[in-house]
């Protein structure tokens, strides 16, 4: 990864003053590019140690690791030796109308420094509020003022790491009748003024395109494909609302829904591979079958078409 540092300085207009240096750029993850990870879950660690990933990587969620040390301390230790690491941020809300909290961010800071992971996200949501901490990752309108606010505080966490981040896309059920852009265009306004680049989660854009009945395919026409650093799959739940149009919430609860692999050979077809990461947090199976979804997102990684598309991606 290129510890380039990132720049702070943002101008009058929102962008960022950076030499080129401190541009995220998708050929700082080649240490993972053709990796399948998941997320590490502690009551996997002797099967992962015992019959693990041959080729892959781990993620965790940066608040579990906030403490000096102990036993989530000791397994991640376990994991790092053999392994790869991507530490993924779930708190920082870095769409909040509030400064961001100092002392997480030196926290953050200090794992991303202990663990010297391949790779570091974050989400395009906010959390917090006057004080108040939300369990769950809110959207915010797509507005000049909200994209101002967003950068800002990418242009502190990079600074504060000393490398770029990726953006992960949000999962919504609500839309702002606020908003002044697309989606996309807000995400791509935030790569061009900070440098970070993008965590494309595929199940996210499928979600959010039933819930709000757009198609997954015109959204990825429109997504910055070329700033994608590491993408995720994961399941989904399907409901209904009180109309009873189709529901999906992102639950990460199952195994990764058919349209999603779809989604994903979809887009490995067209920029290549990236390092793909299958998130499962909770009703967790046994450690074969998350190793199994891994070894899915491998096989298709593998497959010549998209390891094709890398090279011209390389040579483009």
């Amino acid at each position: 990864m290129n510890n380039a540092r990132a720049a702070t300085a943002i101008d009058e207009r929102g962008r960022s003053r950076r030499d080129v240096s401190d541009v995220f750029d998708v050929s700082d993850a080649r240490d993972v590019a053709i990796l399948a990870g998941t997320s590490f879950k502690h009551q996997h660690l002797s099967a992962i140690l015992a019959d693990g990933l041959t080729r892959g990587f781990f993620e965790v969620h940066a608040e579990n690791y906030m403490g000096a040390g102990g036993p989530p301390h000791r397994a991640l230790s376990a994991i790092r030796e053999h392994y790869p690491l991507s530490v993924h941020g779930v708190c920082m809300s870095i769409g909040g109308p509030d400064a961001l909290d100092t002392k997480h961010l030196e926290r953050f800071r200090d794992l991303v420094a202990r663990y010297e992971p391949a790779l570091v996200s974050e989400h395009l949501a906010w959390s917090s509020h006057g004080g108040a901490f939300f369990n769950d990752l809110l959207p915010l309108p797509y507005t000049e003022e909200t994209l101002q606010r967003v950068c800002e505080h990418i242009a502190q966490v990079q600074d504060a790491i000393k490398r770029p981040i990726l953006l992960e896309n949000p999962s919504t059920y609500v839309a702002f009748a606020s908003s002044t852009m697309s989606e996309t265009d807000f995400i791509r306004a935030v790569t061009r003024r900070t440098g970070c680049g993008l965590l494309l989660d595929l199940n996210n854009v499928f979600v959010s395109a039933v819930n709000h009945g757009f198609s997954p395919e015109a959204y990825l026409a429109e997504f910055p494909l070329e700033r994608v650093g590491e993408m995720h799959l994961a399941g989904h739940d399907e409901q209904r609302d009180d109309e009873n149009a189709p529901l999906l919430i992102d639950s990460h609860d199952r195994a990764v829904a058919e349209p999603v692999w779809d989604l994903y050979r979809s887009v490995v077809s067209r920029i290549g591979v990236r390092p793909t990461l299958i998130e499962w947090d909770s009703n967790l199976p046994d450690w074969p079958v998350l190793r199994a979804q891994a070894l899915a997102a491998q096989r298709i990684m593998e497959e010549p078409t998209h390891l094709f598309a890398e090279e011209v991606s390389d040579a483009a």
